[in-house]
């Protein structure tokens, strides 16, 4: 998210951003830990209109595409992970994800993946949903 400028230092080691208003429920000083020197990358910028803040400041993440797959076997069980790419997330960011974890969370999701696998077009190599 961002770049926002700082408005003011507030304290030895905190400063008070200036947030739009749709990020009004946030308290909008932060903790220089909390901060990162902005380097003009702005196509990694996320955009805060299209995220909906839930009461406790949280938004809703939604697979968008499976960039690669792996099986671990532990103890006789095989495991099928699966590498996730997430929406307002870029690729460096995508995470390893179970099988089983997708199924539950993300059931469409899944359904369209496993359709992708049956019809046999390459989903973890660039066919997102």
């Amino acid at each position: 998210m961002g770049p926002y400028q700082i408005i003011e230092k507030s304290g030895m080691v905190a400063y008070k951003v200036q947030l739009p208003p749709e990020l009004g429920a946030i308290f909008p000083v932060f903790h220089v830990s909390q901060l990162k020197k902005c380097l003009r990358v702005l196509e990694e910028r996320v955009e805060t209109r299209d995220i909906k803040l839930q009461s406790d400041l949280s938004y809703e993440e939604k697979p968008v595409q499976v960039l690669d797959y792996k099986e671990r076997v532990t103890r006789g069980r095989v495991i099928k992970l699966f590498r996730v790419l997430w929406n307002r997330q870029c690729e460096r960011d995508a995470t390893w994800e179970r099988e089983d974890y997708l199924q539950v969370t993300y059931p469409s999701f899944y359904e369209k993946w496993y359709a992708f696998q049956i019809s046999g077009r390459d989903f973890c190599k660039g066919g997102g949903l």
